[in-house]
């Protein structure tokens, strides 16, 4: 449901925001956490309002680390998307099935936001040196902390394909740095379910990315 709601809200190129400094503030007087209450009760338009004050940030913040990348260079989605998350809700902590739902938001701007940015890296540079993700070890797959974003986003349009939720999880974990709680939360599962599909994908993309690898 998540995944549908996201794909069917544009974001805007060029949406209508006032910065100053390292601060940002929506034209909007409705903070991130009043849009996320709402949404959460069925609002539709405010996703619609919610997602481009959430994208201007996430882009920013990852053109900023980008600037100063080196060959190989690696990224850490989960912190990028944390410091979004201070920045955007203005120090104010919000209800963990708030913030869960802020971090699904997030972590799928945040994957699209990378995922382009390395297609045209690779596409530039011949597929030399390509963009990679850098995981927790706690999450990464079996001796792969760090992954080729190109990779990893083909593996998990085929994960989609076989099965929405289990790819879902993945992203929600792998760019956002979600719990298994906070997934739980936001997908509205129970945590045994994410548990489940998360051993059960993580072993899919394990053994498809070593396949794509040595084609």
């Amino acid at each position: 449901m998540l995944r549908r709601q996201l794909a069917s809200s544009s974001v805007p190129e060029n949406n209508e925001r006032k910065r100053v400094g390292d601060t940002v503030s929506a034209d909007s007087s409705q903070p991130v956490s009043e849009l996320l209450v709402q949404w959460k009760q069925g609002d539709q338009e405010a996703l619609e309002a919610l997602l481009p004050l959430v994208y201007d940030e996430l882009r920013r913040l990852a053109h900023h680390h980008l600037q100063a990348e080196h060959p190989g260079h690696t990224l850490q989605s989960a912190a990028l998307v944390h410091e979004a998350y201070l920045r955007l809700v203005d120090q104010e902590p919000l209800r963990l099935d708030n913030r869960a739902h802020f971090f699904a938001v997030a972590s799928h701007l945040m994957r699209q936001i990378l995922v382009d940015y390395a297609r045209k890296r690779c596409a530039a540079k011949r597929g030399a040196n390509c963009l990679t993700l850098t995981l927790d070890e706690a999450i990464a797959l079996p001796r792969k902390r760090e992954l080729n974003l190109v990779a990893l986003d083909d593996a998990l349009n085929g994960l989609a394909q076989l099965d929405p939720q289990q790819s879902r999880i993945v992203e929600l974990r792998f760019f956002g740095g979600l719990s298994i709680e906070e997934t739980s939360l936001a997908l509205g599962i129970s945590p045994a379910t994410v548990k489940r599909h998360w051993a059960t994908a993580r072993v899919w993309l394990h053994h498809e990315m070593n396949r794509t690898a040595q084609t």
